[in-house]
């Protein structure tokens, strides 16, 4: 059975896809990226702040869907500039604390025009 994961603690899809969706005691979610879901704007300047904001989103929509970081396998980091590697690494290296499989990459650009984005498959019975 495929179910769709919502949660307002974490900003709405901005286009035709689900926060994230569990199948098979498996949960997918879509990238996140460092907006504030009470405000619907993009929060902080700088890596540190949206590294921060994007991991808080991701930790309500793994709450929602009754998981937790400890139970995320994989993660896909999009980065708008490798030259911030260290910095989101020092912020990721807070929340993701079991190492998980992971990708990171750099792209030309992010939604609103965002310094990371961030999405996990991860374990969710």
């Amino acid at each position: 059975m495929i179910t769709k994961i919502y949660t307002d603690k974490a900003p709405a899809a901005i286009g035709p896809y689900s926060q994230a969706i569990k199948v098979n005691g498996m949960l997918f979610t879509s990238g996140q990226i460092p907006v504030d879901p009470a405000t619907g704007e993009v929060s902080g300047s700088d890596i540190t702040a949206q590294a921060t904001q994007v991991c808080e989103n991701l930790k309500a929509v793994l709450a929602e869907a009754g998981t937790s970081f400890e139970n995320v396998i994989k993660t896909t980091c999009f980065l708008a500039d490798m030259a911030d590697f260290a910095a989101f690494n020092a912020v990721y290296e807070k929340y993701f604390v079991s190492k998980p499989a992971r990708s990171c990459v750099a792209v030309k650009q992010l939604p609103k025009s965002v310094l990371c984005e961030v999405e996990v498959v991860a374990l969710a019975e």
